[in-house]
C-alpha cells in the first residue's frame, strides 16, 4: 500500500500541472482574444470617425479656400479599412456629400467634372491598398502627398478638356498651371491641393500609428507577465517523484 500512495504522486502531479496548464491556457486565449477584438474595432473606428469629421468639414466655409481633406481621406481609407468598406464608405460619403452641396448650395454640377473627381479618388483609395498601413509614417506620408498630386493631374486635365484651352501640349500645361483669364491661377489650387494632402494625411496617419503603439504596449507587457507568471508557478511547484537514491524507490518496485 506504501509504494502504491508513492506510486500515485507522481501521477498526482502531473494531473494537476496539466489542469493547471489548461486553465491558464484558456485564460490566456481569452485575454488575447479580447485583445485582438479591442484592436480590430480601434482599427475601424478611428478611420470612421475621420470620415464623419470629413464629411462636417465639407460645409462651405469650413475650409479655407482650395483646401480639403478628401484626398487623404481616400488614402487612408485605402490604407486602414477592410477592402470592401475602403470603396464604399468614402465613396459613399463624398457622393452623399456632393449631392447635398449641389441641391442645397451649389446649383449645378458638371458631370465631366464628377467622373473625373471620383476617378482620382478611386485612384487614390487604390494607391493606399497597394501601400498598405504597415510602412512607416515617412512612407505613408509621402504616398498621401502623391495622391494629392495624382487628384490635380487628374482633375485639371479634366478641366483642360472640357474647357476653352487649346486641345495641345501647351494648353494642358497652361491648365495646370495659370488657368484661364478672369479666374485665380489653378497653381493656387494645386498649393491648396499639395499642402492639404500633406497635412491631413500626416495627421490621420499620425492618429493611427499612435493607436497601433497603445494597443501594442499593454500586449506585450502581458506577455511578459504571462511568461513571467508561468515560469514562477513552475519553480513553486514541488516534485513529487522519488529522488534517486531514496529508499522509497526501491520498496515501490
Amino acid at each position: 500500500m506504501k509504494g502504491a500512495s508513492i506510486l500515485t504522486s507522481p501521477l498526482q502531479s502531473a494531473i494537476r500541472n496539466s489542469q493547471f496548464a489548461i486553465r491558464n491556457s484558456h485564460s490566456s486565449c481569452h485575454r488575447r482574444r479580447l485583445r485582438y477584438d479591442g484592436r480590430v474595432k480601434s482599427k475601424i473606428l478611428w478611420p470612421l470617425a475621420l470620415i464623419l469629421i470629413f464629411a462636417l468639414s465639407r460645409w462651405p466655409g469650413a475650409m479655407p479656400q482650395n483646401f480639403s481633406a478628401a484626398y487623404a481621406l481616400c488614402f487612408c481609407a485605402g490604407l486602414y479599412l477592410p477592402r470592401r468598406l475602403a470603396w464604399t464608405i468614402p465613396l459613399g460619403v463624398m457622393a452623399l456629400t456632393d449631392l447635398a452641396l449641389t441641391l442645397f448650395y451649389y446649383h449645378d454640377y458638371s458631370l465631366l467634372t464628377f467622373a473625373a473627381n471620383y476617378t482620382a479618388y478611386a485612384a487614390l483609395i487604390g494607391l493606399g491598398c497597394a501601400l498598405g498601413g504597415k510602412r512607416s509614417f515617412f512612407a505613408l506620408l509621402g504616398g498621401g502627398i502623391l495622391g494629392a498630386i495624382l487628384f490635380y493631374l487628374i482633375s485639371n486635365t479634366a478641366c483642360w478638356l472640357s474647357m476653352g484651352y487649346e486641345k495641345t501640349l501647351a494648353g494642358w500645361f497652361r491648365a495646370l498651371t495659370t488657368g484661364m483669364p478672369g479666374y485665380p491661377p489653378t497653381w493656387e489650387f494645386f498649393r491648396g491641393t499639395l499642402l492639404s494632402g500633406g497635412i491631413f494625411s500626416g495627421l490621420f496617419v499620425g492618429a493611427m500609428k499612435l493607436s497601433e503603439a497603445v494597443d501594442e504596449a499593454p500586449v506585450e507587457e502581458e506577455e511578459g507577465e504571462e511568461e513571467e507568471h508561468g515560469a514562477e508557478t513552475e519553480e513553486a511547484e514541488p516534485s513529487l517523484s522519488p529522488a534517486a537514491g531514496d529508499p522509497r524507490a526501491g520498496a515501490s518496485s
